[in-house]
This record gives structure tokens, sequence and C-alpha cells, in this order.
């Protein structure tokens, strides 16, 4: 029984990044050994095992072979006589192909270490097409180190958008890839590269359209940029892409990607109010406060802050229209709703009065120099 450290552990040590999460492979045991020596066992389609102290994953070599279309269509084997080579090529990508033993021995049948000292994101073997998965995280890759893609692998994953490979994928694997994706420094690759093997108008057709137009698509890149330089969460980095789409493409995008709810409802409000926002540094009180009350700024503070976020991203003029909408929004927030609807005469007048104080605020805010 030998155990290995793979994967994404050994890729980012020989980067000198800091590494987050180890994974072990181990060669020559049965599930029954690992169980008897303290290993818990977790995995549902293959032996996998939490160790009993550290809580670290530690799979047995195994190989896979191609059953059905898409991403859950494998069939897998995990035996004793397994070795790690094998379990090695049936990994994606070279870079993600690399082990080190129990005395820091580099084991690399597939010249990873040269891939990741040249930067380039190379797949292992032909096996590669049989995951469409794959093209998301080969993207996500290149989005995250700006690696370049060989060619020999872009044109395997334009193979395999073309033949429809990349239609079996569930909404749910494009999305934790996507939102991934998204929280890279660069994610503006990531989209460049779906672009480029043709697996956006696959997995993302609204974006894809609207990519026909290289201003837009260059437009839309340098904000998603912006947004990821400016530290913003993944709501706003999401509503960053999508609001220079129309609403309706922006539900349809969601809905598709099933979106969690935070980033659906950000994105949708980008779409709809990114241009007024935009345009804040010429808006009148009234027109403040109306977008205040459509955008429910009132009980939604942190959700209106992320908004401004992703319409103010790669604005490099935003400054004073930042600094007008915050000071307004400020002022008419501290209005003391509680007191004027204890003050007003009926329920009816409630919300005028509410409004007419708060318009009060923006007034006197936007006067202040």
């Amino acid at each position: 029984m030998k155990i290995y450290c793979v994967g994404g552990a050994v890729r980012d040590e020989l980067l000198g990044l800091p590494v987050k999460d180890r994974d072990y492979v181990v060669v020559g045991a049965t599930p029954e050994e690992m169980v008897r020596q303290g290993y818990k066992p977790v995995g549902k389609d293959f032996p996998v095992f939490l160790h009993p102290e550290t809580r670290e994953e530690y799979a047995l070599a195994r190989t896979e072979r191609k059953t059905a279309r898409g991403y859950h269509g494998f069939e897998f084997r995990a035996a004793p006589d397994v070795t790690l080579e094998q379990d090695l090529a049936r990994r994606d990508l070279t870079i993600n192909a690399i082990a080190r033993d129990a005395d820091g021995h580099i084991i690399d049948p597939f010249n990873g270490a040269a891939d990741l000292k040249a930067g380039v994101l190379r797949h292992v073997s032909p096996a590669f097409a049989e995951d469409p998965v794959r093209i998301l995280r080969v993207a996500r890759f290149a989005a995250r180190y700006g690696f370049r893609i060989a060619p020999e692998t872009m044109k395997l994953m334009r193979e395999m958008s073309r033949n429809g490979e990349a239609d079996a994928l569930v909404a749910e694997r494009v999305w934790q890839e996507v939102a991934r994706g998204l929280m890279e420094a660069r994610p503006s690759r990531m989209f460049e590269v779906l672009r480029e093997c043709g697996a956006l108008a696959r997995v993302m057709p609204e974006v894809d359209v609207r990519w026909d137009d290289a201003d837009a698509a260059r437009e839309t890149m340098r904000v998603l940029d912006a947004a990821a330089a400016a530290g913003a969460r993944l709501p706003a980095r999401f509503a960053a892409l999508a609001r220079s789409l129309y609403p309706l493409a922006v539900e349809a995008l969601a809905s598709r990607l099933k979106a969690p709810a935070d980033c659906r409802e950000l994105a949708l409000l980008a779409a709809r109010h990114a241009n007024t926002i935009l345009d804040a540094a010429g808006l009148d009180a009234q027109s403040v406060l109306e977008l205040f009350n459509t955008v429910d700024a009132w009980r939604r503070p942190e959700r209106f802050a992320e908004l401004a976020t992703a319409a103010f991203a790669g604005e490099p003029d935003a400054g004073p229209a930042q600094t007008r909408l915050e000071r307004a929004r400020a002022a008419a927030a501290a209005v003391n709703a509680g007191e004027i609807a204890k003050a007003s005469k009926n329920t009816t007048a409630i919300r005028g009065n509410v409004d007419a104080a708060r318009l009060a605020a923006i007034r006197q805010a936007l006067a202040e120099k």
C-alpha cells in the first residue's frame, strides 16, 4: 500500500502558490483495508475515504471507462492492481496529472511540470473528450493562471462542442464551474476560451449572442475583469457579466444555469438599472428616489452596494457619480420612517410622507459640494 499526494496540491506547490486542499491516491489497497486503518468511507461512485485525523480525502487508485454520454456516463474500476500511472492517465490536464510520494519525489509521467513551466494547458489523453465538464475546467484554469491552451487541446474542445458532447452538461455542473471561473483574477479569459471553442453558445447562448458584436464582447470582458479587480463577490461579478443583456435574456440565462437567487436577482437589477446608476451624476433628486425605491435600497442596502459595484465596474470616471449616489442614499436612509409613520394621519399617507422626507434629504445631500 502506497500513498501519493496528487492533483492541484502538487500543481500549486510547483508553481509556488499556497495550497488549500490536499488529495491523495492510495495504490495497492482495498476498501476493507482502508476501513481497518480507521479511514471513513464517503465515496458514492468510487472508493473515497476521509483520513481519521486530518479529514483529507484519500481515493483508491482507479481507472474509468466511458459508457454513456455526459458527465455521469462512466464506469469506474478501483482495485489493488491499478497503478499510479493508470490513475494519473484518466485525469484531464497534464498539470493535474502529477504526483508526489511520501519522500517528496515527483512522479510526472505526462510531463506536466514542463507544461507548468511553459504555461500550457494540455490534455493528458484522447479520453479528455469523454467528459464535457473538462471544457469548462480548461477555461477556468486559463482564467486562473493565464496559461495558453495547447493547439491540439483547443482542437479537441472544438470537436466536443460541435459533436454535441457539451449539450450533455447538467446545469448544476455548469454553474459550479462558471461560478468558480467568475471568482478568478481574470474571469474574462474563461468566457473568451469558451467562445473560442464554441462551447459558450452551448452553455450560455445569451452571452454568446451578445458577443457576436466584438465591441460588446470587449466591453463585457473589461467590465468583468474590473469587477474582479475590485474584489467583488460572486453576485456582483455575475451581474457585471449580465448587465449588458436584456432582462428577458438574463432570466433565461439564470434559469438555464440554475443560478442561486442572490445572483439571479442582482443580475436582473443590473440589466434593468445599471445605465440609470451610471448616469447618477446627472440625475435629479426625484429620479434618485425612484431608483432607490425600485431596487429596495432601504431594506437591502448591502444588495444595493453590490448593484453599484456591478454598474460602476470598469468606469474610470465613475468616482463622482458613485460618491453622489452613496451620499444621497445615506442621507435618505437616515430618515426615521417609523416616526413618520406614527405621525401620519392614516396608513395611506405613510408612503407619501416617508417619500417626501427622503426626497428632501436627497435634495439636501445632492446640493452639498
